[in-house]
């Protein structure tokens, strides 16, 4: 079972922002082979949404007000550690996400950048594809939006 919580950045603990990190340093970095600078200056205005399974960091996103990173609010960094996947944990921070969004800044219309292989699973979580792809640190994205 996920146990998903949503935290300012001044409210995790050390061990929390060690264990995003290094998630999101072994899906980004090492399994994608995508070298690029993940610490980018914006977590201090995010909000975490962090999925703990055995008191563990195992799925996590981060989420933006309307007109920090997107006009409308934005849900990024989103990641499942690998040995995690099969149970579906992507649907389950997604949700917690968009809910996360709904609540914190009373929104429904939600921006991405997705990975073009995982339109599929944004389009089931309700996103569209808007305009065309692009490389984002060499890998094919596309904006979606969920209204």
């Amino acid at each position: 079972m996920l146990k998903i919580v949503t935290k300012t950045f001044k409210e995790l603990t050390t061990q929390e922002l060690y264990e995003i990190l290094q998630l999101r340093s072994e899906v980004f970095v090492v399994e994608q082979d995508c070298v690029y600078q993940d610490l980018d200056g914006k977590d201090q205005k995010a909000l975490h949404v962090i999925g703990f399974k055995e008191e563990k960091v195992v799925a996590y996103t981060r989420i933006f007000k309307p007109g920090f990173y997107f006009e409308e609010a934005s849900i990024g960094r989103v990641v499942v550690a690998g040995y995690q996947r099969q149970h579906k944990y992507g649907y389950a921070i997604m949700e917690a996400s968009i809910k996360a969004v709904k609540e914190q800044y009373n929104k429904s219309i939600i921006k991405i950048s997705a990975q073009c292989y995982l339109k599929k699973f944004y389009n089931n979580l309700g996103f569209n594809e808007i305009g065309a792809e692009y490389l984002e640190d060499g890998i094919p994205h596309i904006a979606m939006l969920k209204n």
